[in-house]
This record gives structure tokens, sequence and C-alpha cells, in this order.
């Protein structure tokens, strides 16, 4: 059967949850660095203290590029592709505020598969769980294209 077919009939279903990751003051610092966001409610702790979450938050494209690592803790039972590569992104919303010292992990569904040259494209929806809320962190819709 081809990853195709494989895939095609788990549109719909949830194929797995991350483990649980944890947001560090250091590893927000460091994205501040590396994309020049330096917003004092990520990285003042004084001020953020102060402010709405009452510590510094992570920037939402900080949790936005966890995706690959904690998505990539759910495998697709289809075998390892040759290559799979970002395709983009469709609908993504940052719904609650990660705080400093919080975890988050990753909730995935197939959401859709579409046959390429050589392999297949599929969407996954996937919902960042935050730790001791109802709300998620962020649900993203990813496409990804594999190829065999």
């Amino acid at each position: 059967m081809s990853p195709y077919d494989q895939l095609s009939s788990l549109i719909g279903e949830e194929l797995g949850v991350s483990e649980w990751f944890e947001i560090t003051q250091e590893r927000i610092d460091a994205f501040a660095d590396a994309t020049e966001d330096h917003q004092w409610i990520h990285v003042d702790r004084e001020l953020a203290a102060a402010g709405p979450f009452g510590r510094p938050i992570a920037h939402g494209f900080l949790t936005l590029s966890l995706l690959p690592v904690l998505s990539g803790q759910i495998p697709l039972p289809v075998g390892q592709p040759k290559m799979g590569i970002n395709y983009g992104l469709d609908k993504v919303r940052f719904i609650t505020p990660v705080p400093t010292g919080s975890k988050v992990r990753a909730r995935v569904v197939l959401s859709e598969v579409i046959e390429i040259p050589k392999g297949v494209q599929v969407k996954r929806t996937v919902t960042v769980e935050l730790e001791g809320s109802e709300k998620p962190a962020c649900v993203a819709e990813t496409i990804s294209r594999l190829l065999w």
C-alpha cells in the first residue's frame, strides 16, 4: 500500500501527543537575541512581573518555532521518507500566552493528504497545549511535503 493510501485512511485521526517541553527564560532570551525582538514582556523580568501576565512570556513565534521538535516526536505511520520539507502554514493562532517556566506539548491531527510526484503533501493541525490551561497556547495548520 502506498504512503498516500495509508495516510488517506487516517484523515481526521489524532496521530499522537508529544512529551512536555519546558519554556525557560534562557530560551526566550536566546530567541529574542536571534530575532532582535526584545520587547519587555519577553525579556525584562522586572517590568514583566508588574505587567499583565505577572512574568515574562514566550514570543508567539517561539512557540510556533517549536512545532518541528514537538510534532517530530509523532512520526507518521508510513515509514521514513527520503526527505521531508516544510511547505508552509495555513491558519495560525496564538490563543494563550506561554509564561516562562511553563510547559507545552503538541497534539497532532492529520487534516489532509494530497498525492504529489514521488510523495505526499500532508496538512496537520497541531494544537500546542499549555500545561494547566484549558485553552491551548497555539493552533497551527502545518503543511509538509514528504518524498520517497
